[in-house]
This record gives structure tokens, sequence and C-alpha cells, in this order.
């Protein structure tokens, strides 16, 4: 019953004091024209709370923003990317044209070179898996006129020769393959040789000639090496590389040494093939001269008769 009263007590005392403080307050605030304790206390609790909620706000309006902005970001760095991938396409494939381009123009001053004959374009389309070009296909046969033993050009002068073909390909044997001999001369002086293909020496790109008499005929590095007269299978003049070692062999009746190929083996796309064969020519010739023969005795008989 006590703490019942005690309690009541207390709880009267702080409405009163509570009460009493609140009239205070209001008596300062009225005579200090609204600066007083109220506007003191607000400034240190509500104001500080109006500003943090101020700033989240503006933070967050920030923050939505720039999310915007990366958003747009993001857009514009893809239609850029896409921009940079379609330039570097585009780029790309200018540089092959270009590279394209310049390998056709060194096929055509290639075929003004050998005017003479009958030739036709062809594309590498697999080769034996080396690194060099030493037995490879093209992607013309027979139906164009590719025969075995058409002679094939490319760069600057003889590839090799057409061992197999096919009515739409045929395979090439280089002249750099170890099973490739050619009958070859010196340009300046006719005087013969034969070069044979060695993939050894290929590493540090050369070919090797051999049994080139040692007569009082001068050769020195730079001589041009073409093919021979005197070959069965390669047209005459077709241009295998300089000379660019030479040394008398121990019997001093011959002399050999190194060419300097005028093909890179390593890089062959494009490839000219003659579709004339030398025994094409063998045989026109033959044709020729029986003709020519044929028709000088027709041309004596009459007068035989009128001699008569």
């Amino acid at each position: 019953m006590k703490n019942k009263k005690q309690s009541s007590f207390s709880s009267k005392y702080w409405l009163i004091i509570i009460s009493v403080l609140c009239v205070i307050l209001l008596g300062i605030e009225r005579f200090t024209d609204g600066g007083g304790p109220l506007r003191f206390i607000a400034s240190y609790t509500v104001v500080p709370m109006q500003e943090g909620i101020s700033y989240v706000g503006r933070f967050m309006s920030d923050l939505s923003d720039n999310f915007d902005t990366l958003e747009d970001m993001k857009k514009e760095n893809k239609k850029l990317q896409s921009k940079v991938d379609e330039l570097t396409i585009d780029n790309t494939r200018l540089r092959q044209e270009q590279y394209e381009l310049e390998r056709l123009r060194e096929l055509y001053k290639l075929d003004e070179n050998y005017s003479d004959y009958d030739k036709i374009g062809a594309h590498v389309v697999a080769n034996n898996g080396s690194n060099w070009f030493t037995d490879f296909t093209i992607d013309k046969g027979t139906k164009d006129g590719v025969q075995v033993n058409s002679n094939v050009l490319a760069g600057s002068g003889l590839v090799g020769i057409v061992i197999e073909a096919g009515p739409t390909y045929a395979r090439v044997r280089s002249i750099i393959d170890d099973a490739s001999n050619v009958s070859s001369m010196m340009l300046s002086t006719s005087d013969t040789c034969m070069v044979r293909g060695d993939l050894k020496l290929m590493d540090d790109g050369r070919l090797r000639f051999e049994k080139l008499p040692n007569n009082d005929n001068k050769i020195e590095a730079g001589e041009q090496v073409v093919t021979s007269h005197v070959s069965n299978r390669f047209l005459q003049g077709l241009f295998i590389g300089y000379v660019s070692e030479i040394e008398v062999d121990s019997n001093n009746l011959t002399r050999s040494g190194y060419i300097t190929p005028a093909v890179d083996f390593s890089k062959l796309q494009e490839v000219l093939v003659i579709t004339t064969t030398k025994q094409n020519l063998l045989e026109a010739d033959e044709t020729q001269e029986s003709q020519e023969s044929q028709e000088s005795q027709e041309t004596q008989e009459p007068q035989d008769e009128e001699g008569e």
C-alpha cells in the first residue's frame, strides 16, 4: 500500500516539474522572439537530422544519375567497340587484298617475262605438311590444260613440275625436293650443270649445283642460272636463281657450288602453270620438220621430172 502511494506521489511530482519547465520554456521563447532554448535545442537535433536526410536524398539522386550515366557509357562503349571491330575487319581485308594484289602483280610480271608460253593461274590448296612447299597441290587440272610435266612458276622463276594431274587438281614437286634434279645452265656462258634439291640446304635458303665444266669461262657470284636446252622435262630459259658460291671440284674437271633460289618456297599461294610441256614442243618441232621435209620433196619432184 505504501509503495503504491509513493509511485503515485512521484508521478504527480514529475508531471508538475515537466509542466513548469514547459511554461518556463514557452515564456523564454516568447520574450526572446523565437530565439530561445527550443530553437537552440532544435538547432542541435532537428536541423542536423534534416541536413542528414537532405544529404542522403542528394546522394541517392546522384547515385541514380551516375547509374544512368554508367549505363549510357556502357551502351556508347559497346557501339564504339562494334565500330572498332568493323574497322579492324575492314583493315585486315584491305591488307589481305593489298598482299594479294602485290602477288598478282608479281605473277603478271612473270607472265610477261615468259610471254611465249601459254599459262594458267592456280591457287595452292595443300602441301605435304612441312615448312617448305616441296610437294603441294593446286586447284587446276586436266580440264584447264594442266598435264604431267607442266612447268610451274611463281615469284621470279621456276617452282617445280607437275607429277600428277586430275581433272580439277594437280600435284607439283618443287625443285627443292630431295628427289628433284634440273638440267640447268649459266645464262652468260651456256655451260650446263645439274641443280639438285636438298631440304637441309633450304634451311639456309640455298640450292646446290654440280657438274659445271671447269673451263676458261669465268663464273662468279651473282651469275644467273636458268633451265638448259638439253633438259627433257623443263622448258629452256626458266630462271632458277643466282650463284652464291662456286668452287673447283677435287677432280679439277668440274665445278660445283650453291644457288640462291628466285622463289620463296616457304610462302606459295598462287602459281603460274605453263600448259605446254617440253614434250609438246619436241613433238611440234618434229611435226614441223616432217612437214617442211615433205614440202621440200614435193617441190623437188616436178623439177626431177622436168630434168628427165
